[in-house]
């Protein structure tokens, strides 16, 4: 009885592994089966299927951000198929790399760096990269997913940033700090030269992250093209006159220091004269 009861018992095991492996087997066939219909697809499907995962991951990346978006939803919105992703961009992080690359590139470098190449002094840089930047940033009517993007990922970031930052945002910002840092007498190196070019660009991110306290602080102010200008010509002049005032007061400092030390060196020999005439 015993002999039975195992043997039947050890039909069951061996039926479960069989079932187990025929799901397995299952499974990767429908796999390679989506990935070869993937595969067989021509260049101009792929280029269709990039092109929508890229526009719904642009979407749901910035409403999510990258750690909360599924892949699963991408496709969803994508009408594409789960697979395409891992075929098209490798994984989610590869996804997420060209949709916030895309994301700066919305965010018009280009346009800057153009303008930059235009100005000659360092105050004309200046006042282009602060026109430049407000009117890309605030000068759209649609909602800037590019901007939602890139604010999630200062919030919460990812490997992707530091590839896109060098790629796009690193060459730019050196050129500004070499015009703040000729603007106040500084090398582009020096921690002064880098909080004057944070605070300009602080100045032009403050009217593109605050408008919705702004439209109830000043429901008078609409950023038209024409408003958008006097903002830039009003942030190039306050940022301006500010660093020529800092300059100003760190090419007197030496002079102060300087005659500082030599006033302690007079009124020093002051009692060593007298006291040698007591003795």
């Amino acid at each position: 009885m015993s002999s039975r009861l195992s043997g039947k018992f050890c039909l069951t095991d061996l039926n479960a592994c069989f079932k187990h492996m025929f799901s397995m087997a299952h499974h990767a066939t429908t796999r390679l089966s989506r990935l070869l219909r993937l595969k067989r697809t021509t260049p101009r499907t792929a280029e269709s299927t990039r092109k929508k995962l890229l526009e719904a991951a642009e979407l749901v990346f910035a409403e999510r951000g990258y750690y909360k978006a599924t892949i699963r939803e991408i496709c969803r919105r994508a009408g594409a198929n789960v697979a395409a992703v891992n075929y098209t961009f490798g994984d989610k992080l590869g996804l997420y790399t060209e949709t916030l690359r895309e994301a700066l590139r919305a965010a018009e470098i280009a346009k800057v760096t153009a303008a930059m190449d235009a100005a000659g002094t360092p105050e004309e840089v200046l006042r282009a990269v602060v026109r430049v930047r407000l009117h890309s940033l605030c000068g759209r009517k649609t909602p800037d997913r590019a901007f939602q993007i890139v604010m999630h990922e200062f919030s919460q970031p990812t490997p992707a940033m530091a590839r896109v930052i060098d790629e796009g945002m690193r060459p730019v910002y050196g050129r500004m700090l070499k015009a703040v840092g000729a603007l106040i007498g500084k090398p582009p190196e020096h921690e002064m030269t880098k909080l004057c070019n944070n605070s300009i660009i602080g100045q032009v991110l403050f009217y593109k992250s605050s408008q919705p306290v702004l439209v109830r602080l000043q429901p008078e102010l609409k950023l038209t093209p024409e408003t958008l200008e006097r903002i830039a010509e009003h942030v190039a002049e306050f940022s301006i006159a500010a660093l020529r005032a800092l300059a100003a007061k760190h090419a007197a400092q030496p002079e102060k220091i300087a005659r500082g030390e030599s006033d302690r060196a007079t009124a020093g020999e002051g009692p060593q004269e007298s006291g040698a005439k007591h003795s």
